[in-house]
């Protein structure tokens, strides 16, 4: 009787027991386009206001821009590469002299300044003013600061220094605010995050003195008030902002560059945060941002793991929380950033990605597998 009554606890417990996890498969490979050497940020816009998603690379290792004009299926032209500064190693994209053309603001950070460059009809740019910083740029966002209705700048620099320029609306931009902060920052990003309609900034400290993301109230008029940090995994890289658990209050999402996690912090609606939540990744996660790819109004989270080579989507469970494990799929070596963008077809319209591959000098487009695609997946010639 001993005997069978262990078979059948053992039979009862392997029937209520829960299957593994099995993440769904959302996207694949479709193609990869050459761009300058190194490739650090990309990001997607409608550069010649043609209705499709292109696609613009920054190239520390060649002081280059890419541009690539897309085709509205997931496919792009060649590259337009562009001489630029030294070492361009992010850049922030807005309307900075309200033409009809997305402008650049580049963080140039060998050549110790903030470059603009505006847009033109035929899909490239040309050369704006230049502001000299010290020193080195590293990350570099863009809002406005002071409700006029022009676009100002944040910059991120080296030397544990935060940097505010106040644009005009022409194109050109005064020096204003500068604040000396943290530990070597890494990022910033910009939103209203208390609700009191002024913009707020969110700064990654990735020095090991910090380990840390402040964030900083804004005052509306391009200053902000002394920040509140909340401690993170080691070595932040990025922060974002999406809406984790639906409150409709912005949460925050902040890479960590080491021990291959990422952190969220869930916001209480006045610009202050819960304690942070971490949640793994795979080998050297490096640039992430959060959407929902799966339809089911749960934020996920997009990763790119440098270590690793290779993309992760992680879905959400609507708390902060996200399923274990990943969906990764392969990259070329070094994807360093990444992006998303609406990819227009006949039947259909669904989020596709786009990786900068830092180790191959290219970007690497992963499309939505509940895309209809028009063309067969080519991978184009260098």
């Amino acid at each position: 009787m001993v005997v069978a009554a262990s078979v059948f606890l053992f039979m009862a417990s392997g029937c209520n027991k829960q299957d593994p996890y099995a993440p769904p498969d959302l996207f694949y490979y479709f193609a990869s386009y050459k761009v300058g050497k190194n490739p650090t940020t990309v990001v997607t816009t409608d550069v010649n206001q043609d209705g499709f998603t292109d696609v613009i690379t920054t190239n520390i290792g060649s002081n280059t821009l890419s541009i690539l004009l897309g085709n509205g299926d997931g496919t792009f032209l060649d590259q337009i590469q562009l001489n630029v500064c030294k070492e361009p190693r992010s850049l922030a994209l807005g309307m900075f002299n309200r033409d009809s053309y997305p402008d650049v603001a580049l963080a140039c950070s060998g050549g110790d300044e903030v470059a603009i460059l505006f847009g033109r009809a035929d899909g490239k740019f040309e050369e704006g003013p230049r502001y000299p910083v010290h020193r080195t740029p590293i990350a570099i966002a863009s809002e406005d600061l002071n409700g006029d209705q022009a676009l100002d700048l944040v910059v991120a620099l080296r030397n544990d220094k935060i940097k505010v320029f106040l644009g005009t609306g022409t194109g050109e931009f005064t020096h204003r605010a500068q604040y000396e902060y943290g530990d070597t920052p890494t990022s910033v990003a910009m939103a209203d995050l208390n609700g009191d309609g002024k913009i707020d900034l969110a700064v990654t400290n990735g020095g090991p003195m910090s380990n840390a993301v402040s964030i900083w109230a804004g005052n509306g008029d391009g200053t902000f008030r002394p920040p509140t940090d909340y401690r993170t995994g080691k070595r932040p890289l990025g922060v974002s902002f999406a809406d984790f658990n639906r409150d409709r209050i912005l949460d925050l999402l902040v890479i960590n560059g080491q021990q291959d996690s990422f952190t969220t912090f869930l916001g209480v609606g006045n610009g202050t945060f819960q304690p942070g939540r971490d949640s793994g990744a795979d080998a050297g996660p490096n640039f992430g941002f959060a959407r929902d790819f799966n339809g089911d109004s749960r934020i996920d989270v997009a990763i790119v793991n440098l270590q690793s080579s290779d993309l992760s989507i992680l879905f959400g469970r609507g708390d902060g929380t996200f399923e274990y494990p990943p969906r990764n799929y392969r990259t070329k070596p070094g994807p360093f950033a990444l992006a998303t963008f609406r990819v227009t077809t006949k039947e259909a319209e669904e989020p596709g990605l786009v990786t900068a591959d830092n180790g191959n000098g290219s970007v690497s487009v992963f499309l939505h597998r509940g895309l209809k695609a028009v063309h067969t997946p080519v991978v184009p010639s260098p």
